[in-house]
């Protein structure tokens, strides 16, 4: 497939970081080189290993090289809605979310972007034609893929891979949903919004990726996700069916 004719110009990848000085100056590199049209924001969140310093040094060549520093380790899924609202304001069709840590191959960002073209959110998918995780300890492997099972059980979200974090939504999948009223704060935040966008019927597919285990820094999963991901699933699905959904 000839990607040349995509839209990188209207694309903006999100990436929040805490503690990535061993990778984000080769991920903003990789991309860069990659989509020299993409515009990338990152959302730093204090790290005391000096990743916005790196930034700021990597602004100086990069003038699509954005950065948003909040004071303190604030959790993911309020990062994601900082980018998001930024992009909103601004001129952008597609939005991405993606790890920093090269667990997400930024190869894979053209297949998500080709496929936003005729949907509205766009997953990368670890669970589709086959598991397709790299690294990754049996426990933690059995653990999500346990996760995804339920989650469909309850909501009836026709996904396989309901909590991945690697995704492209259009512009018209992020004005649908209120960005105020999210209720999960960890990973769990990411079933919540493919729920959302389903739920008001915007068109979600799936597009396989390979998922890597981080090689560099330190994995910021905690203990409390699996609980989280208990009650708000079950939540959500009541919400759904007092028609309070957003």
């Amino acid at each position: 497939m000839d990607y040349s004719s995509l839209p990188f110009d209207k694309t903006l990848i999100i990436i929040p970081t805490y503690n990535e000085i061993d990778n984000i100056e080769r991920m903003v590199t990789t991309l860069f080189t990659k989509y020299p049209a993409i515009s990338l924001l990152i959302i730093e969140d204090g790290s005391p290993d000096g990743t916005a310093e790196v930034v700021k040094k990597l602004q100086d060549t990069h003038q699509n090289l954005h950065m948003i520093q909040r004071t303190g380790k604030l959790g993911l899924g309020t990062a994601y809605i900082t980018g998001f609202k930024w992009a909103l304001e601004r001129e952008y069709d597609f939005v991405f979310e993606m790890d920093c840590d090269f667990s997400h191959d930024p190869d894979h960002v053209k297949e998500l972007l080709a496929a936003a073209q005729d949907n509205h959110l766009v997953i990368g998918s670890r669970y589709i034609n086959g598991i397709r995780i790299i690294n990754w300890p049996f426990k933690r492997l059995l653990l999500s893929y346990l996760a995804s099972i339920y989650t469909r059980f309850v909501t009836g979200l026709p996904i396989q891979d309901t909590t991945g974090g690697f995704k492209c939504f259009t512009r018209k999948a992020l004005e649908s949903l209120n960005l105020d009223n999210i209720i999960a704060k960890g990973y769990i935040f990411q079933l919540e919004l493919n729920y959302k966008v389903w739920s008001n019927g915007l068109k979600v597919k799936e597009v396989p990726i390979v998922f890597y285990e981080r090689q560099q820094g330190v994995s910021k999963m905690g203990g409390g996700i699996i609980f989280e991901a208990l009650f708000t699933v079950l939540k959500l699905r009541f919400k759904k069916m007092l028609g309070a959904l957003n």
